[in-house]
């Protein structure tokens, strides 16, 4: 058994999973505030919701039961919130053929601009010799205007929500990393992602990228603590006056 473990604890740090826990990271883009959204239509789109357990050996393997019930309450959490919005908010439209293509294509791919960020540019040793000093600036393409064509927004705000929890295995790992050889390794993955894109020009205005969220998103109020750390310093976000 230690034997297993010690090749399990090799194999984590050949692959680089033995590491620190990230922080949360917002930026805005320069230039742009809560009046950039007066008056404009927000399209929220279906949010990527992925929820599983993470294996002894750190690998993700999905739980469909899991994922179905953390992306209902979701949902539910996102419509509970859309009174806290000073703009109008309207749901990804049912589409067909390359126009429904478009829009997953277009999540997936801020999936993707939204991890570059957090590892080339929230984290300052990691920058790429084109982003040294250089302020926020990333986009999705021009590819986006043909979405504020057919939907009529101007915005389109994503977010995605992707859980593992630390199986029974990978915790006792973590102890044994911990204890025997005085290496922190991390159990479970919990990330978040929100983001605000001008439709108009593919620019990523907003982003709130954090590699280590809090809430269980199994549970209603899980769900309700992820939303709140998603979408904090929203631009645009109603105050509410204290009781």
């Amino acid at each position: 058994m230690l034997a297993r473990y010690l090749a399990a604890f090799a194999l984590l740090w050949s692959l680089g999973a033995v590491q620190a826990y990230g922080q949360e990271k917002g930026a805005v883009l320069e230039g742009f505030s809560a009046a950039s959204l007066q008056g404009q239509k927000i399209l929220l789109f279906r949010p990527s919701v992925w929820v599983g357990e993470q294996s002894t050996a750190g690998m993700p393997e999905p739980n469909a039961d899991w994922t179905t019930q953390s992306r209902d309450l979701l949902a539910q959490e996102l419509g509970r919130r859309q009174a806290d919005f000073s703009n109008q908010i309207i749901s990804e439209p049912d589409l067909q053929g390359e126009d429904a293509q478009l829009l997953t294509a277009n999540h997936a791919l801020f999936n993707t601009v939204a991890r570059s960020v957090v590892t080339y540019q929230f984290f300052v040793g990691n920058r790429l010799p084109t982003r040294k000093n250089k302020a926020f600036d990333w986009t999705l393409g021009q590819q986006t205007q043909r979405i504020a064509a057919l939907t009529g927004a101007r915005y389109g705000l994503f977010v995605t929500v992707h859980d593992e929890y630390g199986s029974l295995g990978r915790k006792m790992f973590q102890i044994f990393a911990a204890g025997i050889a005085g290496v922190g390794v991390k159990s479970g993955v919990h990330r978040g992602y929100a983001g605000l894109v001008d439709l108009e020009s593919g620019q990523l205005v907003w982003l709130n990228a954090d590699e280590a969220m809090g809430g269980d998103v199994r549970t209603a109020e899980g769900m309700q603590k992820r939303v709140a750390q998603l979408l904090e310093d929203f631009p645009g976000m109603v105050v509410k006056a204290a009781p």
